[in-house]
């Protein structure tokens, strides 16, 4: 009665019938019966119906996910939102990946910060790649107008983003290879992994590890407490 359908209905919807069943009629018994989103995902699977994007979040990483970043040193870690927007970054990441306070979105920085381009190895393949990832991360937000608005930002800002934008690459893998050429020091590589963080929708951690047999566990420590400010007293 409370979610206004008739008891022979619920009745037959409950006993997995053949009936059509609209995204109306699974959110009013969704909000009837208090359903937490998890749940309210569940039951839209069991109608086989898509589920809803969840709404973003505002932002805020959990202080275990912060720990955990801080616990991946002198790995690099950072957590993005779906916008690809930095919102928690470990000291191993700014200095490997040459991050500044200006450095909030890591799209952006790719294609404009200058000292990180030449620091990486096959640019233009790397490139492409994150191109590829960040259409396929707008194709399944449809109804956010910030995809859009960061393509055309960028496609201004940068013509090497427009030029490979216009070709309409995708992609989607969550493992992969980074290199980068560190001046005075030697070439980095690392296997990233990106995780979903279930509690913030469409934010993921990014955790790099060194890649075996390239001598970048060495070179990484000592890029990091060279790096440290702190490291100086810390040796004394």
């Amino acid at each position: 009665m409370l979610a206004g359908l008739g008891v022979s209905w619920y009745t037959w919807l409950e006993q997995g019938r053949d009936i059509n069943v609209s995204a109306d009629v699974l959110d009013a018994i969704a909000r009837v019966l208090r359903l937490e989103p998890a749940e309210r995902e569940h039951l839209y699977l069991l109608a086989g119906l898509n589920p809803p994007q969840a709404a973003p979040s505002e932002g805020r990483v959990p202080e275990a996910v912060r720990r955990l970043l801080e616990g991946w040193l002198p790995r690099p870690a950072y957590v993005i939102d779906r916008h690809w927007n930095v919102l928690a970054i470990n000291r191993a990441a700014e200095i490997v990946f040459q991050c500044n306070e200006y450095d909030h979105n890591c799209l952006v920085s790719f294609f404009t910060n200058a000292r990180y381009r030449a620091a990486v190895v096959d640019w233009h393949d790397t490139a492409r790649a994150m191109v590829g990832l960040f259409r396929a991360d707008a194709a399944r937000y449809p109804d956010d107008p910030e995809f859009g608005r960061l393509a055309a930002d960028l496609c201004a800002a940068s013509p090497a983003f427009a030029e490979i934008w216009a070709e309409l690459p995708v992609g989607g893998p969550t493992h992969g290879t980074k290199a980068l050429e560190i001046p005075g020091l030697g070439t980095l590589t690392f296997e990233a992994t990106t995780l979903p963080l279930p509690e913030l929708p469409g934010h993921r951690l990014s955790l790099h590890t060194p890649a075996p047999g390239t001598g970048t566990d060495a070179l990484l420590e000592r890029l990091v407490v060279v790096s440290d400010p702190g490291s100086a007293d810390t040796a004394a």
